[in-house]
């Protein structure tokens, strides 16, 4: 496992389409979420220890901000044939066992996550909905520590949630996500 922290891209950037299948049996895409004020997308996995430090906040964010507009949506693009603990049917059974409050898919193809430009997991994006263009916003770490619930000081996601939701501009300075590598495909 190796330690990688997300690229930066620029403020503004629309965010690339998907057709991609969830572990509830449907298909999503952008289009999906047209309804939301901001829409979170999360490259995770099942097998990394910094996505399963934090899969408890994923799932807490998607509850806390559902009401108010925001679309959270987990997409798992690693190897599954070399990491099998990432495979469709474990993601089923992950979701299903964590209580996920959000769509979970897989990018089997890959093609997602480079359209995204995601190196690791997790590796947020958040886009919000402007006259049905989804632009992205924020681009970093969920909170300042990964490791230790108890220890966070700063819920940086969350805070560019609300200012985008209050319908203000996101001035704070962006610190990566870090995580493990996403695992491509050979």
């Amino acid at each position: 496992m190796a330690l990688t922290y997300s690229k930066t891209i620029p403020e503004g950037a629309p965010a690339p389409d998907f057709s991609l299948p969830g572990v509830d049996g449907k298909t999503y895409s952008l289009a999906s979420f047209n309804d939301q004020k901001a829409l979170v997308v999360m490259f995770m996995c099942n097998h990394c220890p910094y996505v399963i430090a934090v899969q408890d906040r994923i799932n807490a964010l998607a509850r806390e901000f559902a009401p108010r507009g925001v679309a959270l949506v987990g997409i798992n693009p690693n190897d599954s044939v070399r990491y099998p603990d990432d495979s469709f049917e474990a993601m089923k059974k992950r979701a299903a066992e964590e209580g996920f409050a959000f769509p979970y898919l897989r990018d089997e193809t890959q093609e997602v996550a480079r359209a995204y430009d995601a190196v690791c997991t997790p590796d947020p994006y958040v886009f919000e909905n402007v006259g049905g263009k989804f632009l992205l916003r924020y681009h970093g770490r969920i909170d300042d520590s990964w490791k230790d619930e108890s220890a966070v000081k700063h819920r940086e996601l969350a805070e560019a949630l609300e200012k985008i939701l209050a319908g203000q501009k996101i001035e704070a300075q962006t610190h990566p996500s870090m995580g493990c590598s996403i695992k491509w495909k050979a």
